[in-house]
């Protein structure tokens, strides 16, 4: 069975890589689906961005990543698809997911949206953290692959030169 597991992914973090390892485990398949919305602004371009993950998920042989501009239910259908996989890190993460899961359900009652829980020590994790923490010039090695970190900073050493 085939899942995609949707985001921006700007940039892939250690709670992200978590989640796809994860699902790798569960399904054959595995899409990491790239969000493309024009009218997000994002830290790095779609192409550095799915750079980024294919750096990150060498080591995984089922997973793929692809973008998409549109619904994600599509997606899945056009790819044969029939799970979404989301992440939850914490309580206030639910409601929104509930919802998306439900409009996703509504538009393509035959895809699935399973929820799982983001392991403990990156509960705290989003791309919004790291890329504060890096702006500053703080460590993140400890929250996203080290392409990443490095690709951080060299984007922010960027801005100030």
């Amino acid at each position: 069975m085939k899942a995609i597991y949707p985001g921006s992914f700007d940039p892939i973090t250690l709670g992200h890589l978590d989640l796809i390892e994860r699902s790798s485990n569960l399904f054959k398949s595995v899409i990491v689906l790239v969000a493309v919305n024009s009218e997000k602004q994002y830290l790095f371009s779609l192409a550095e961005r799915i750079k980024l993950i294919k750096n990150s998920i060498q080591h995984l042989r089922n997973v793929e990543v692809d973008s998409f501009s549109g619904l994600t239910v599509n997606y899945a259908k056009q790819h044969n698809a029939k799970t979404i996989i989301r992440g939850l890190r914490a309580v206030s993460d639910f409601e929104r997911e509930l919802q998306m899961a439900q409009i996703n359900h509504s538009l393509k009652p035959d895809i699935e949206t399973l929820f799982l829980a983001t392991a403990s020590e990156y509960s705290f994790l989003s791309s919004s953290v790291v890329k504060e923490v890096a702006r500053f010039g703080g460590a993140v090695e400890h929250l996203v692959p080290l392409s990443v970190a490095k690709a951080l900073r060299e984007h922010y050493q960027s801005l100030l030169s």
